[in-house]
């Protein structure tokens, strides 16, 4: 039998093998680790794993491309479950703003926030939405990421909402990563609509929710359900709407005080729930009992400069499936899973095992893919991340440095660093 890729001789292979499902409490340390592993992948998938004497010797290695993994990790390609990935312009200007302590609504007042965004991306032609953004990409990948979540609602009219789902769609096939598509015309009130967000809700629900669908530009909805921006009812309307249209459904929860995001998650059979600063004790165990994933998204908090980060800690030990993104946008230019992982660790209590667990399988999950990409078993898509690094617990101790060396999505080396 004759391979397309081999990678061996890795320190630590880490599987994540167990249940193909997002994993829970205790199974979030279990990463079924394999020393001196190795991985043999024909036509995209995975075709064995094991130790790599084992693996040598039921496969050919003769003729086909060969990466020597010792004294590095090799692990599954992150899945990034939350980004705004696509949108024009940038917002660097606000940080000064933040150090000398204005807040949200004072930096809006000055020509700032998410409204600034939506004036920038309006304005772009498609060929400048797509520059902008395939650059931010392009970085991910370098970084590891093989599969990527992209909301839109840095438009919040029909002509641009679609733009920026249909330049998600592009960037995904022109580029060697899985880009999965999510519709997020709730995620603000528009200048236009100021004082009417029952009306806005209505245009969501009535104009472009059947578009999106009737196009096939998303697989998902999701909403920003939180004081100040859309109430419960509000938000349960939008996803009714997507739910109807065949949807499935994220909800933005909780992220500034307890909104009743994380209860209404659990009622209309959410995915995920996404931010969880501030959910309540309720929505907590109304996630679990539902298995609900709780993307938890630490650049966040450090991008706004705030102490209040989720506690990935409490979610998972009352048995929420943890999940972690990176929450790529305007105000949070985060395109690094590794960065997510080593905030995750130092700010919200998670052990660094539990940190990839939620960056791969959990991530995976987030976006129902958990049966065909997050841990490298036979049978699943070749997607993996070679690190320079001996050990696993090294990826989040090392931070501010791109630790991977080579980045194989389907089968085939995507990137590669580079030597001096």
């Amino acid at each position: 039998m004759a391979d397309d890729l081999l990678i061996t001789n890795a320190s630590e292979l880490v599987t994540l093998k167990g249940p193909r499902r997002a994993r829970a409490k205790a199974e979030m340390s279990q990463l079924s680790i394999i020393r001196d592993g190795a991985v043999a992948i024909s036509g995209g998938a995975i075709v064995a794993v094991g130790k790599t004497k084992s693996v040598l010797k039921e496969h050919d290695a003769s003729g086909i491309e060969r990466i020597d993994a010792s004294g590095k990790v090799v692990m599954p390609g992150f899945v990034d479950p939350h980004t705004h990935l696509v949108y024009a312009g940038s917002r660097e200007f606000e940080l000064e703003m933040k150090a000398k302590g204005k807040g949200y609504l004072e930096i809006l007042k000055e020509g700032g926030g998410i409204l600034r965004t939506v004036r920038d991306t309006r304005a772009a032609s498609p060929h400048e939405l797509f520059r902008q953004s395939a650059r931010r990409l392009e970085s991910m990948i370098s970084h590891g990421s093989t599969t990527i979540e992209a909301k839109s609602g840095y438009g919040l009219d029909k002509r641009t909402e679609l733009r920026i789902l249909e330049t998600v769609c592009k960037l995904g096939d022109d580029y060697p990563a899985d880009v999965v598509p999510t519709f997020m015309g709730a995620h603000a009130v528009p200048e236009e609509s100021a004082g009417n967000g029952d009306a806005y809700i209505d245009f969501v629900c009535s104009e472009v929710l059947p578009e999106v669908s009737k196009r096939r530009l998303a697989a998902f909805c999701d909403v920003f359900c939180e004081k100040g921006v859309f109430t419960v009812g509000q938000s349960r309307k939008v996803l009714t709407a997507a739910k109807a249209l065949g949807m499935r459904l994220k909800v933005h929860a909780d992220e500034f005080q307890p909104s009743g995001g994380a209860e209404l998650a659990a009622e209309m059979g959410a995915i995920s729930a996404e931010h969880l600063v501030k959910p309540s004790d309720d929505g907590i165990m109304a996630m679990a009992g539902k298995d609900v994933v709780g993307v938890l998204l630490p650049g966040t908090p450090y991008s706004s400069l705030s102490k209040d980060y989720a506690d990935g800690r409490r979610l998972i030990d009352l048995g929420v499936p943890v999940a972690l993104g990176t929450d790529l946008n305007p105000n949070c230019w985060n395109e690094s899973m590794q960065f997510t992982i080593s905030l995750a660790c130092h700010k919200m209590r998670m052990a660094p095992a539990e940190a990839i667990t939620a960056s791969t399988v959990n991530a995976a999950a987030a976006l129902g893919l958990e049966k065909r990409i997050g841990s490298l078993e036979v049978g699943k898509r070749a997607d993996a991340v070679v690190l320079d690094i001996a050990t696993h617990a090294q990826l989040p101790y090392r931070f501010g440095t791109n630790l991977c060396s080579v980045v194989v999505k389907d089968g085939k080396v995507v990137w590669e660093k580079e030597p001096f």
